[in-house]
């Protein structure tokens, strides 16, 4: 029997140390560590002799022939662009999000709306009986009473599901070699536990040794894997920080309880773009790709409102319109405050005092709002100049035209600097029907203005504020 021993880990970059310490040698966190029971791992749990594989030699770069990298479409155009075409067979994905926002319900319709060329597919659930599974398939097949764009199309050729409520990570692992199926989903990792290591299902120990006998299984029988990862308060996925250098793609699902519509985001991606981004709407029965989010995050703004400005963000190759709304009042306090939502806090507050420096807006005893609405967030420089906009037209209580998009970077000297893909932005304005739109001077340069859309180029803020107001 192997000898047991006590060592001591760090939760968020598996730093292993002999005693317990207040902060971490290897991510600098505190109070990080916990303690850990650790054996010699089990003979074969993670080595080729599991899978039937010969060992390997080394062999020259030239020789090695490049991997034809087919894709498993999923007949979801708004998770198609996250993946950049699908699916990778032999791949293993990490999904993370927060309790409820509909991470299960997810690869659900993944299990029904993938072509898999009639393999099978596993879905193993640690945190579900079967009974609830079967409820929620249940509920996914139910027909949305809606015709809207982007509804949910039939599935062209439905994948024989085998569904397996367990935690046994080596379980699941026999399971899958013995099915071969197209896609093993293991949800979610947190709950799986490896009998050989005597530390608890959900510590860093057992979550890294799980995930290595997934992954060595994925590049071994080519079975596409996607597990499921809780997260902290923080915002990001629980467990050691090893455990996203391990997999292929990291993808988080996000988005407000209060607020239908989701957001799947890529922030890693071994073959492909890290920058898309894919939105969905959550229905009773499902969820559904919105094909035009700019138009959908525009619903309800209000119209010539002093304070409220439409600017345009891109995620990736996207553009996304998004409407700033700026609140400012008066204060007795000597202190005034400053609140940003879905915004970066640092820069409003660089902008306030760019603008009261260089636009000679006594904004020192004015209380400062803004807020991105609809719950997104977007932190990109190119919505300074909007922001700006929305701070300004507030305080002087005088509305910018309804259809005026603005974007731009705005300096600490007041200048407004030129930002990537200002076509793309114009464009993304001209099809949702604005006839204006203020932009970086020099972005002027090389710029097609689509036709009824007339464009304006400023260089500071002063100039901004001489064509708004």
């Amino acid at each position: 029997m192997p000898k047991t021993k006590t060592i001591f880990m760090c939760n968020d970059c598996g730093h292993e140390a002999a005693r317990w310490l207040g902060k971490c040698p290897g991510c600098g966190v505190f109070n990080s560590f916990n303690e850990v029971n650790f054996t010699k791992p089990a003979k074969g749990f993670a080595t080729r002799e599991s899978f039937g594989t010969p060992s390997q030699t080394a062999m020259k770069l030239r020789d090695v022939k490049p991997l034809d990298e087919q894709r498993i479409p999923t007949n979801m155009p708004e998770l198609d662009r996250v993946f950049c075409g699908g699916l990778v067979p032999g791949s293993i994905t990490l999904i993370g999000g927060e309790p409820g926002i509909g991470k299960s319900t997810l690869l659900m319709q993944i299990c029904k709306m993938a072509e898999f060329n009639g393999k099978p597919v596993l879905y193993a659930s640690g945190e579900e009986s079967l009974a609830q599974i079967k409820l929620r398939a249940d509920r996914l097949d139910e027909p949305f009473d809606n015709s809207r764009k982007g509804e949910r199309p039939a599935p062209p050729n439905p994948a024989e599901l085998f569904v397996l409520s367990e935690t046994n990570i080596k379980t699941i692992a026999d399971e899958a070699d013995k099915l071969q199926p197209a896609l093993l989903i293991v949800d979610s990792i947190q709950t799986m536990y490896l009998e050989d290591v005597t530390s608890a299902p959900g510590s860093v120990t057992q979550i890294r040794e799980c995930t290595a006998l997934l992954m060595r299984l994925a590049k071994v029988s080519g079975i596409t894997v996607i597990i499921v990862g809780h997260v902290t308060k923080e915002g990001t996925i629980a467990g050691p920080r090893v455990l996203e250098h391990m997999v292929d793609t990291v993808v988080y699902f996000e988005g407000e309880r209060q607020v239908s519509y989701r957001i799947l985001r890529a922030v890693k991606n071994r073959f492909g773009a890290t920058d898309e981004i894919g939105v969905f709407e959550m229905c009773h029965n499902g969820l559904i790709g919105i094909p035009n989010p700019s138009e959908y995050m525009l619903v309800g703004r209000p119209i010539n409102t002093a304070g409220s400005v439409v600017t345009c963000g891109v995620s990736g190759t996207r553009p996304l319109l998004a409407e700033v709304q700026a609140l400012v009042c008066y204060t007795s306090f000597p202190s005034p405050r400053r609140a940003a939502t879905g915004l970066d806090y640092n820069r409003v507050v660089m902008l306030l005092a760019a603008l009261e420096k260089k636009a000679s807006l006594q904004l020192s005893n004015y209380d400062a709002y803004l807020n991105l609405a609809g719950g997104i967030k977007n932190t990109e420089p190119a919505l300074d100049l909007a922001v700006a906009a929305a701070i300004a037209s507030s305080y002087k209580n005088r509305h910018v035209n309804a259809n005026t998009l603005i974007f731009g970077e705005v300096g600490l000297a007041g200048e407004v600097r030129a930002v990537s893909l200002a076509d793309k932005r114009v464009s993304e304005a001209a099809k949702l029907g604005f006839k204006e739109c203020i932009i970086p001077q020099a972005n002027l340069k090389g710029l097609k203005s689509p036709s009824g859309v007339r464009v304006l180029g400023v260089g500071s803020v002063g100039e901004m504020m001489e064509v708004l107001f």
